[in-house]
Formats: C-alpha cells, sequence, structure tokens
C-alpha cells in the first residue's frame, strides 16, 4: 500500500505558509491605509474680507510618540502650511495664480518649562516668507492647539485674481523633515510614526470671488 500521508502534509504546510503570507500582506496594506488618515484637514473654509481672500481650517493628527520625545529633547520641529490657488484650464495644466506659505517652528524650553510657537507668514505669486509672530505656552496641548488652528489667515490679493475664471484652493500641511537635524532626518527617514501629511482640495465658488 502507498502512503500519500507526507504529500498531503506537505500540502497543508504549503498552504499555511500561502495564507500567513497574504494575511501579512492585508494586515500590513491596513496598515497603511491608517497611517495615511491619521492626519487631516477638516471645516475648510475659505471666504472674502474686504479684498483678500481668507481661509480658516483645522487640522487633526495625533503627535506620534518619537515627534514628542524629540521635542521634550529640546529638538525643534517645523511645520509648513500651504495654500495654492490654481486656475483651472481644460485645455492644459491647472495654472498657478498664488502661493501662501505659512512656517511654524514648535520648541520646548526646559529652563522654563515652556512651549514656543514662532509662526512666519507670507503671500504672493511666489511667496517670501516674512512677517512673524511668536507665542509662548503652558503646555504642549495648548501649543499643538495653535499649529492645528487656521483662522483668517490671508491667502491671496483679490487683485491677483481675474474675473470670469474657475478657480481651485489646494491647502498642504506637514512636518517639515528637511529642517531637522541631520541624525534626526535619517532616523525619521521611512518611518510611519514621523509621517505627518496631509492635503485637500476645493473648489472656489464665484460668490467667493465676486
Amino acid at each position: 500500500m502507498v502512503s500519500i500521508t507526507p504529500c498531503c502534509k506537505k500540502n497543508s504546510s504549503l498552504r499555511h505558509v500561502v495564507y500567513s503570507l497574504v494575511l501579512a500582506l492585508m494586515l500590513g496594506a491596513s496598515g497603511l491605509a491608517v497611517a495615511e488618515t491619521l492626519t487631516e484637514i477638516s471645516q475648510l473654509r475659505v471666504e472674502r474680507a474686504e479684498e483678500e481672500l481668507q481661509v480658516s481650517a483645522q487640522v487633526q493628527f495625533d503627535l506620534p510618540s518619537a515627534v514628542e520625545d524629540a521635542l521634550l529633547k529640546g529638538v525643534a520641529m517645523y511645520f509648513a502650511l500651504e495654500a495654492e490657488i490654481l486656475r483651472e484650464r481644460w485645455y492644459w495644466y491647472d495654472r498657478k495664480v498664488t502661493l501662501a506659505e505659512r512656517r511654524l517652528r514648535l520648541i520646548y524650553l526646559p529652563l522654563t518649562r515652556r512651549w514656543r510657537l514662532n509662526v512666519t507668514s507670507g503671500v504672493g505669486p511666489e511667496s517670501n516668507v516674512g512677517l512673524a509672530l511668536n507665542q509662548n505656552f503652558d503646555t504642549l496641548v495648548q501649543a499643538l492647539a495653535a499649529v492645528k488652528r487656521v483662522s483668517g489667515w490671508k491667502i491671496a490679493e483679490m487683485g491677483d485674481i481675474d474675473s470670469g475664471g474657475k478657480y481651485k484652493l489646494e491647502l498642504r500641511f506637514r512636518l517639515d523633515l528637511s529642517q531637522l537635524p541631520r541624525p534626526f532626518q535619517i532616523g525619521a527617514m521611512g518611518k510611519d510614526d514621523w509621517d505627518i501629511a496631509t492635503s485637500m482640495a476645493i473648489p472656489l465658488s464665484s460668490q467667493t470671488l465676486r
């Protein structure tokens, strides 16, 4: 009599390995999807105030433990916020009309046990960040609330926008790893717990631009 038990065991083991690999890939893909949704923009609103356009929004993210640990060691973190207005063109790529930039530098001051947030901003066809504002906070929670909140931010002069066209706004937010000390840049490269970035695009209504 010929026994087929070893073959069956071999096939069973092979199926188990394949199943484990597929499950691992599925879990990995799920983990990536979660990482991509950790940072998001909500309550995005564009309004006209006199002869300028203003943006208000809320950025939502949880500060990764690795980033918080670096902050507590005195490493400054830089966040970048960009608002770009594009004119839509059906026959070619959308044309960039104006760009507003905001740079936020957050650092912990051990001697005073306080947090300092430095905000610089600029607006124009090719923005050069210039205007600066410094704020101090007692807690990290308070400082992060200021980082995440965008209220009445000037992003364009109405004179930069021609009447009659179709426009859209792209708002982008990220942790700027290029500003970190070199050792931290290398350590953070490709790691999900340093990946704080999101963007959102909305059309600008004709009522807003009038």
